[in-house]
């Protein structure tokens, strides 16, 4: 008997890899694990009749010879499938995963290993490969699981094939609309009450410069789902680093859920370190503990060793910034503009302090005043928004949304140091988006050499 199976408690990019596994290896029987992550039952329940799973239940007895494994890498992960089986030891495994290589340890297994954001990616590309057709039900669940496994192609992991093979599966009739409605991410009663309670309760705290919003609740009894209100909570916050801590006293456990948008930390290294798992953008883990709060400042203090300071505003400001003099007059100011092709400049006074800002418009109101011999001081804008040198880029870009403005003088002890415009945080986000691109091509051309 040969069999497909993935990670227990299965998602959609697991249910997704399955079914486009068995395009690959016919002759092998698709497995079921006994949990079904709730993301996945109104699919599951849909296509239960299609999907055709057998359970672990099923291979009680039965003599495997090989077994393709399918997002993931870890043994700990398939062992439910394993227990009734008469030959564990002699097993050949094949393994397609997109997680990091440190998480396997599945011996002596064929790897395909590829970091794309999800794993239905990596099958998608080798039925492109081989020119093999989807049926478009297979199509619906595997576009599906990428959606849902990149964030509907937001997470920083996406890459180019993910693109790639969910146009492929359009192309081969997979339905949106279907997809769409299988990404409902909160359908519980109980789901919705905690996500509102969540919004509520969140904390926010820097850590190294970087915004960490952490929740942390007393739960009685286990609640599914947990994962789809974290992911919803996330995306509405818009946040870098997120924790839902959900303490289960009676049961002397504390389930961890994280997500994150910071190319600078890996959820998976810090919550690996607690017997968990997963990405660098989501992972989990569930902790033995009877001390809740103690653990929760445990796991922040560990996050605190590993992330790197946050870039600020220092680090991207142009040093050298055109001024203008607080008693220089407005025609003179006039022309400096127009020579440095500047809409506007600081006003400085003569030991470098800034003491307004003059734009354009401000020189307007003096030329139609007939005014342009008058000092800038008289017309400049007093109430300068400003930003500090240590300052993140993310409350910079904050700043400048917030005011409305193109560009923020930084100011140390009063003294002018530099300017930040819009162009340099487009810069920056620029080179941030190409950094963590190479990253991903390095990465990803490692996992295939």
């Amino acid at each position: 008997m040969n069999i497909i199976i993935g990670h227990g408690n299965m998602d959609l990019d697991c249910i997704g890899s399955i079914v486009l596994a068995r395009y690959l290896f016919p002759d092998h029987v698709p497995v079921k694990s006994y949990m079904v992550h709730p993301v996945a039952r109104n699919l599951m329940n849909m296509y239960e009749e299609r999907l055709g799973f057998a359970t672990s239940a099923d291979l009680k007895g039965q003599v495997v010879g090989h077994a393709v494994v399918v997002d993931t890498a870890q043994m700990g992960r398939i062992e439910e499938y394993l227990r009734g089986v008469r030959n564990p030891e002699s097993i050949v495994y094949e393994v397609f995963d997109h997680h990091p290589a440190e998480l396997r340890d599945i011996c002596a297994a064929v790897m395909h290993e590829r970091l794309f954001g999800a794993n239905t990616t990596q099958l998608g590309l080798e039925l492109i490969r081989q020119g093999v057709f989807v049926e478009p039900p297979d199509a619906t669940i595997a576009l599906t699981a990428i959606y849902a496994d990149t964030g509907n192609f937001t997470h920083p992991n996406v890459a180019r094939e993910d693109f790639e093979v969910a146009a492929f599966l359009l192309s081969q009739g997979a339905s949106l609309n279907l997809v769409k409605d299988f990404l409902v991410p909160l359908r519980e009663r109980q789901q919705i009450v905690l996500f509102h309670e969540i919004l509520n309760q969140l904390e926010k705290r820097s850590i190294r410069g970087h915004l960490v919003q952490t929740c942390y609740m007393e739960l009685e009894e286990d609640t599914q789902g947990l994962g789809a209100v974290i992911e919803q909570v996330f995306e509405i916050e818009h946040g870098e680093i997120l924790f839902g801590f959900f303490f289960f006293k009676n049961k002397g456990k504390m389930l961890v859920i994280g997500r994150n948008n910071n190319a600078a930390v890996s959820l998976n290294d810090v919550l690996g370190g607690f017997g968990g798992g997963g990405h660098r953008q989501a992972a989990s883990a569930t902790i033995r503990t009877d001390e809740g709060r103690i653990l929760v400042e445990r796991i922040i203090g560990y996050l605190e060793t590993l992330l790197e300071p946050a870039v600020t505003a220092a680090d991207i400001m142009s040093e050298i910034v055109d001024t203008i003099g607080q008693d220089t007059t407005l025609l003179e100011a006039s022309m400096f503009l127009e020579r440095v092709s500047h809409t506007g400049a600081p006003v400085v006074d003569n030991g470098g302090r800034l003491v307004g800002l003059l734009t354009l418009r401000d020189i307007m109101k003096g030329r139609r005043g007939n005014q342009m011999h008058v000092p800038v001081r008289t017309y400049m804008s007093r109430n300068v928004v400003t930003a500090r040198p240590d300052m993140t880029v993310r409350e910079v870009d904050e700043l400048l949304f917030e005011h409305d403005v193109g560009h923020v003088p930084v100011v140390d002890d009063g003294r002018l140091v530099g300017l930040v415009t819009r162009g340099d945080i487009l810069e920056y986000k620029r080179n941030d988006r190409r950094r963590k691109a190479e990253l991903l091509c390095e990465l990803s051309g490692a996992a295939s050499a």
